[in-house]
């Protein structure tokens, strides 16, 4: 098990330590359950009440914090969440390590191409045409379809599948259950309802460090392409419908879906259960907050909440109107019954 000191800890995070420098740290915890022994971290002010009676040995704040007779040491640094997940690196287990090749129980095409080092687990399929990269990992029971080009040092665990012609960039992780590629939801309809299925010919493309969480789907293009651009992280249970296109650094929540041929600008925030409609576009650095639904399009560098999702501030202006309904209410009423008095009174018109 790691052990480090206060000291050493601040040596690797050049953070300002406040406290003692040999005191021993041999593992992380959040700040409500860390003792003895652990490191924790509070991000923001609202937390700093709590850091004095923390029962951790030590403690990452912000550099502007000020907290008097904290128990624990401090270590102070710029950004306490990038702080923490690099000591969390430092505590880690140490990574389960695959073996590489082909696993007897995996069927491999022969007319399939691997790279070197590349691992294939127990009852993976890799059909013909397939191509990955360099130090790839298919973990137990991963597809890999016809003609699917996979880069280098990806990571597909259990259960995760990749349909025909799809492409992969490199350093791609496919958590389990994700289904990159199914069949876009199109059909035509006749006169009398009944639907028949559209051909959906095109692809997926992921770009490379792009992360798709546990059973999240990413649909194939009726033609052309579904793009996610570089460095997207989308959570589980997502919905990324048939030609949509997602720009770099984007981040969709879980939950979250998207009709087809949306467009989603460079680092868009998504947050749970957002429903975009669609054939609309979202600009560069919009968030869309928790449920929001998105019914047309919305520029960019701002932030947008309900249903139908308007800018944050008219959002809340929005909230206070709905808050002040019941004093309206009796304040209505209050002039109802004035004027009704005022006609019993009034003298009969001659």
């Amino acid at each position: 098990m790691a052990t480090w000191t206060t000291g050493e800890l601040a040596a690797k995070l050049s953070a300002e330590l406040e406290g003692d420098g040999a005191l021993v740290v041999r593992g992380v915890a959040n700040l409500s359950a860390a003792r003895e022994g652990h490191i924790t971290f509070a991000g923001s002010k609202k937390y700093m009440a709590a850091v004095a009676d923390c029962a951790a040995t030590a403690v990452i704040v912000p550099r502007d914090a000020k907290i008097e007779s904290a128990k624990a040491a401090l270590l102070l640094v710029a950004d306490p969440d990038a702080a923490f997940a690099e000591v969390c690196a430092l505590f880690a287990p140490e990574p389960v390590v695959t073996p590489r090749g082909v696993h007897p129980l995996a069927w491999v095409s022969p007319e399939a191409t691997l790279g070197e080092d590349v691992a294939v687990g127990a009852f993976a399929v890799v059909e013909a045409g397939a191509v990955i990269g360099a130090g790839t990992t298919l973990y137990p029971q991963t597809y890999v379809g016809h003609e699917t080009k996979i880069g280098r040092d990806c990571l597909l665990y259990p259960l995760a599948s990749v349909r025909e012609r799809c492409v992969l960039g490199d350093r791609v992780i496919l958590h389990n259950g994700a289904v990159i590629g199914s069949d876009g939801f199109g059909y035509t309809v006749d006169a009398k309802g009944v639907r028949t299925k559209i051909p959906q010919t095109g692809i997926v493309v992921l770009e490379d460090d792009v992360e798709i969480g546990a059973n999240a789907t990413v649909d194939r293009a009726r033609f052309g392409e579904t793009r996610l651009g570089r460095g997207t992280k989308v959570d589980n249970l997502v919905q990324i419908a048939h030609n949509c296109v997602i720009g770099e650094d984007s981040v969709l929540c879980a939950q979250m879906g998207m009709a087809g041929t949306t467009t989603l600008g460079k680092r868009v925030v998504c947050a749970g259960q957002v429903g975009l409609a669609g054939h609309l576009t979202i600009g560069d650095d919009a968030v869309i907050g928790a449920q929001a639904g998105v019914p047309k399009s919305l520029p960019g560098g701002q932030m947008y909440l309900g249903a139908p999702a308007v800018p944050r501030l008219e959002f809340g202006k929005s909230l206070a109107h709905v808050a002040s309904l019941p004093k309206v209410k009796e304040k209505i009423k209050e002039l109802e019954s004035r004027v009704a008095n005022l006609e019993h009174h009034a003298p009969p018109v001659e």
